[in-house]
């Protein structure tokens, strides 16, 4: 089963690198892993997709919560959210066939970013599986490159992540 964790930690360089070596060094999946500054510029949200079973998940939280630099942890698996994965997908494009990329590209509603005489790169946010199924149809294509963020994750209304709908909170 894969698990989303949200780590609210101190922006300090290293901290991402601390936390990725922490879990991998475990042995533990990271199927993705995206951080970025919150509304508050001293504070870093990362936003993980973990493989495992509870027992792992569980260690993988009680490990990050010892790490000086982390504040929050919140298990967003079972909290209702909304989740999102950009992906730029580079495909071969001849001419004759613009017009069915085109097609698929709008079905999705994704979106041209750019385009030469040999290909396109077309820019797709959704859910996960959005973003497979867009991949999948433009295979036929020739896929030259795809570069995706991984999953990130918010808590839906008005609560923050952790207050309300029975996830874990795990606070320093």
């Amino acid at each position: 089963m894969d698990y989303i964790l949200s780590v609210l930690v101190e922006n300090h360089p290293g901290v991402l690198a601390q936390i990725s070596g922490l879990i991998s060094g475990r042995g533990f999946n990271i199927r993705s892993i995206a951080a970025g500054e919150t509304e508050d510029p001293t504070i870093t949200r990362i936003t993980m997709v973990v493989a495992g079973d509870d027992r792992v998940i569980d260690q993988v939280k009680k490990q990050l919560g010892r790490l000086v630099d982390v504040i929050k942890i919140t298990d967003l698996t079972e909290i209702p959210s909304v989740d999102r994965e950009l992906a730029l997908v580079k495909v071969s494009s001849a001419v004759s066939r613009r017009a069915e990329a085109f097609q698929i590209v709008d079905v999705f509603r994704a979106k041209v970013v750019d385009i030469s005489h040999q290909s396109l790169t077309i820019e797709v946010t959704g859910i996960t599986e959005k973003v497979d199924a867009l991949i999948e149809m433009l295979k036929p294509f020739g896929i030259r490159e795809i570069v995706r963020t991984g999953k990130i994750s918010i808590a839906r209304g008005n609560s923050l992540a952790g207050e309300g709908g029975g996830g874990q909170v795990y606070e320093d």
